[in-house]
């Protein structure tokens, strides 16, 4: 039986969060194998360096629902449709890389979020919005309150405004992308 427990709960209630990072070979299969070995939350869908189609990311979130396990995509925030298209296609949120700025950031969080929060545009005919089905203020309320975002930290800009990032409401979780980061530090590794 599918999980209720998402990543962004269990950040929340300070529990312990594994991942298993799919990208490379962005198979439904994958998924399954990794849902029978056990131990993990959720699946990190790389999109930033797989180049993943949204047709990939819908199935892949598809499958990451049926074993139970949530999913988030990780893009590189070049505009609002790569924002706004893999929540809908289900995955229960996503890592933003390479945020330079506190402002970058805000403006992840206006595509992400629906009004009030945000400025994402409405279209519940998806699996995000039941098909359509689920009552359309209960669909808004339910994104903007259970999307998680995260915001990667990986340049020298982020880390000058980490703090500005992390207050920002919106964000969820930062991450640190140790490998981009030394880069950027001078210390590659």
């Amino acid at each position: 039986m599918p999980s209720t427990e998402t990543i962004k709960s269990r950040l929340e209630s300070g529990k312990q969060v594994n991942v298993f990072s799919v990208g490379a070979i962005p198979s439904p299969k994958l998924i399954d194998l990794v849902a029978l070995v056990g131990g993990y939350h959720g699946i990190w869908i790389d999109e930033e360096h797989a180049g993943l189609s949204l047709a990939q990311i819908e199935l892949l979130t598809l499958a990451c629902r049926s074993v139970g396990l949530d999913s988030y995509v990780r893009l590189a925030p070049l505009n609002y449709a790569a924002v706004m298209r893999p929540m809908e296609a289900g995955a229960g949120g996503i890592m933003a890389a390479q945020i330079r700025s506190a402002e970058e950031a805000r403006q992840i969080v206006r595509w992400a979020k629906f009004p009030p929060l945000g400025e994402r545009g409405l279209n519940a005919s998806n699996f995000e919005g039941e098909y359509a089905t689920r009552p359309l203020a209960r669909h808004v309320a339910a994104c903007n309150r259970d999307r998680w975002l995260s915001m990667q930290i990986e340049t020298l800009e982020a880390l000058r405004e980490i703090d500005q990032i992390a207050a920002l409401p919106g964000v969820d979780h930062l991450f640190v992308g140790p490998a981009d980061l030394s880069l950027a530090l001078g210390v590659p590794g």
